[in-house]
C-alpha cells in the first residue's frame, strides 16, 4: 500500500469517528426538542447546507432539458428502516438509558438487522461487545429485568428469549422518549386489582 492510500484511509477513519461524535452530539440535543421543533430543525439545516429532503432529483451528467432525466422523488429512509446500520451505528442512535433498555435494543438489532427471532443471553452480550458498549455487570440479571419488570421480551422456550409487542413498540419510538414512555403505558400488561379478583370469585 503506498502513502497516499495509507493517509486516504487514516482520514477515511478520521471522518467517520467526527461523524459519529457529532451524530452522537446532535441526538442529545435534539431530544430536548419537540417533534415539530425537530422537524422545524431539521428543514432548517437541509436549507443552511443545501442538502435536498425530496422532490425530482436528475440524473448526475444530465442536461436540464432533457425531461428524460428526471426521476422518481427518492423516499426518504429513516434510521430504523435501513437494515444496513451496524450494531454500533443503532445503538448510538437509539441511545439508550438503562442496561434493560439496551438488552431490548439489542434484542431488536437481532430481530430485523439479522432476522434472529431467538436469542439466550450470550447472544445479547456478544453483540454488545460488536456495538462497542460498556460490558454489562450482570448480562443476565439485566435479560431478567427486561423480561420480568420491563416486559421487553418474552420466553421463547429452550432457555431464549423473543423481542415482545411493548419492546418493539418502545425500541421503534426511541430516542424520542416521550413517544417510548407513552408507548410503554399503553401496551405494558395491566395487573388485576385485589378487589377485581375478590369480584370475579365471588361471582
Amino acid at each position: 500500500m503506498d502513502d497516499k492510500s495509507i493517509t486516504d484511509e487514516k482520514a477515511e477513519i478520521g471522518s467517520t469517528i467526527d461523524e459519529a461524535e457529532v451524530l452522537s452530539r446532535v441526538i442529545a440535543e435534539m431530544q430536548r426538542l419537540g417533534p415539530n421543533s425537530r422537524k422545524r430543525l431539521l428543514q432548517t439545516l437541509a436549507t443552511f447546507f443545501d442538502i435536498s429532503m425530496g422532490g425530482l432529483y436528475r440524473q448526475q451528467g444530465s442536461d436540464d432539458s432533457d425531461v428524460s432525466a428526471i426521476v422518481e422523488p427518492q423516499r426518504v429512509t429513516t434510521f430504523s428502516e435501513d437494515r444496513t446500520m451496524s450494531p454500533k451505528e443503532f445503538l448510538l442512535y437509539k441511545s439508550p438509558a438503562t442496561d434493560v433498555e439496551r438488552i431490548a435494543c439489542l434484542a431488536y438489532y437481532l430481530t430485523h438487522y439479522r432476522a434472529q427471532k431467538f436469542y439466550k443471553t450470550a447472544d445479547l452480550s456478544t453483540l454488545n461487545a460488536e456495538a462497542a458498549q460498556i460490558k454489562f455487570s450482570n448480562a443476565a440479571t439485566s435479560v431478567d429485568n427486561a423480561t420480568k419488570q420491563s416486559h421487553f421480551l418474552i420466553q421463547a422456550g429452550k432457555g431464549t428469549k423473543q423481542l415482545s409487542a411493548l419492546g418493539e413498540l418502545y425500541v421503534q419510538a426511541l430516542p424520542d422518549r416521550e413517544a417510548a414512555k407513552q408507548a410503554f403505558e399503553k401496551a405494558r400488561p395491566r395487573r388485576k386489582s385485589k378487589k377485581t379478583g375478590q369480584a370475579n370469585q365471588k361471582e
